[in-house]
């Protein structure tokens, strides 16, 4: 006897069916993954990846640039060092090339570790082995480098991104060819560096001047606006790797485009990164394409592995 006196289980009976031919369904056999043989062409690999989920938005993504590069609309890659730490600056410098990349737009560790890219071939110091000591973010070379850049770029008038491009350039650093700093300024595509003044080793060198610092990276912010207003009519946005700044940075040049009257839309947002967070999907894929201004998507992975398979598809996936 159930101690539940006036609870009975109910009667499933009655309940309403249909025919399984009849009900509309998400996923088909159509939709199926192909294998992959030895002998297959990379555009072979991609055609036969699941036409589900991620690859769907991966495809829409490509096809979005492309159609980016041949209306003549900015294609704006804003990203976070790691993308740099992650070895795939050759693809992004292959993508410029391509007409893929109209602009690059960084928080100030990209500068850190591009730069060391370019002069030395290596970056990434062990922040657990050199913290305790004090000696993190202590390389000389790489704080002066940063600093003197800053400096000349306030006395001239120029953005920080340019500012670091001639800087570096005028070096002749050996790996010129994989920095992204350096590529972007000989090819005279836009680079903006977004700081947050604290964040990156350079700001506690000797040879800091926050004003210059201030000056330059607000300088960056307006070339950056001036970019995005370009984006009405099929532009693409894609945040990779930056969890805080860029999607900061993105929204507010987008509130200030239209709050000068610009219209802004039929865009394309993409987040990539291997968490998503708030601050990405909610300032680069919702708002600034909400009430059908346009399009977002956010695509989960490594960057080692994702941008390569985004390369592979805006070239090969048509």
């Amino acid at each position: 006897m159930s101690v539940y006196e006036n609870l009975q289980p109910i009667d499933l009976n009655e309940i309403e069916t249909y025919e399984l031919a009849s009900r509309p369904s998400k996923v088909t056999t159509r939709d199926f993954a192909s294998p992959v043989a030895e002998d297959d062409s990379l555009a072979d690999f991609l055609g036969k990846l699941p036409n589900i989920l991620a690859v769907q938005s991966l495809r829409a993504v490509a096809e979005q640039i492309r159609r980016a590069r041949d209306l003549g609309k900015p294609i704006i890659w804003g990203i976070g060092g790691h993308v740099v730490k992650t070895g795939v600056s050759p693809l992004i410098i292959d993508l410029m090339k391509r007409g893929y990349v109209t602009a690059i737009a960084s928080n100030g560790s990209v500068l850190v570790h591009d730069a060391e890219i370019a002069l030395v071939g290596f970056t990434s110091e062990d922040v657990d082995a050199t913290l305790g000591k004090g000696d993190f973010g202590a390389a000389k070379e790489t704080g002066e480098l940063l600093n003197s850049a800053a400096k000349a770029g306030h006395r001239d008038l120029l953005g920080l991104g340019e500012a670091m491009g001639r800087e570096v350039t005028a070096l002749g650093p050996p790996n010129a060819e994989l920095s992204l700093i350096c590529q972007a300024y000989a090819h005279k595509i836009p680079f903006t560096a977004h700081l947050t003044i604290g964040a990156d080793i350079g700001h506690f060198h000797a040879s800091c001047d926050g004003a210059a610092l201030g000056a330059t990276s607000h300088t960056d912010f307006r070339l950056f606006c001036s970019i995005v207003k370009e984006m009405n009519g099929g532009g693409v946005y894609l945040n990779y790797g930056s969890a805080v700044v860029m999607p900061e940075i993105f929204l507010k040049a987008v509130t200030v485009v239209r709050n000068l009257g610009h219209e802004l839309q039929d865009l394309t947002t993409a987040n990539f990164d291997f968490v998503q967070r708030y601050r990405p999907m909610t300032n680069v894929v919702h708002r600034p394409v909400a009430n059908g201004a346009g399009r977002g998507y956010s695509i989960t992975g490594h960057h080692e592995l994702m941008l390569p398979l985004l390369a592979a598809q805006i070239i090969c996936g048509h």
